[in-house]
């Protein structure tokens, strides 16, 4: 199975890793989102597995997937997405949780 950047299919704007869910704000450079997603969440599951030696699934049924028109709504979305630690009181500074990421903050 090749790997998801072996397509060439999208780019990564911004995501977090929360501790029962993940948020993860892409393009997509042409509708394939479905498999997409789903490759990720194989590939990543097997990874998960072998590493940790986990026998019950990492990821739930489905996703949801919303098509932003503009680069500002784009910028918006993604502080938004980083922003999920601190409206969760995990910490107080986003800069305090480890798992996020975001290409222009």
């Amino acid at each position: 199975m090749k790997a998801l950047h072996d397509y060439d299919v999208l780019h990564s704007h911004a995501f977090v890793l929360m501790p029962d869910h993940l948020h993860w704000l892409i393009s997509v450079k042409r509708d394939d989102s479905l498999n997409i997603v789903r490759q990720f969440k194989t590939l990543s599951a097997r990874a998960m597995a072998r590493r940790f030696g986990l026998r019950e699934p990492l990821w739930q049924q489905g996703f949801s997937d919303v098509a932003i028109r503009d680069s500002d709504t784009l910028i918006r979305v993604a502080r938004h997405v980083v922003a999920n630690p601190l409206r969760a009181a995990l910490v107080q500074h986003l800069n305090d949780y480890p798992h996020w990421d975001a290409e222009w903050i």
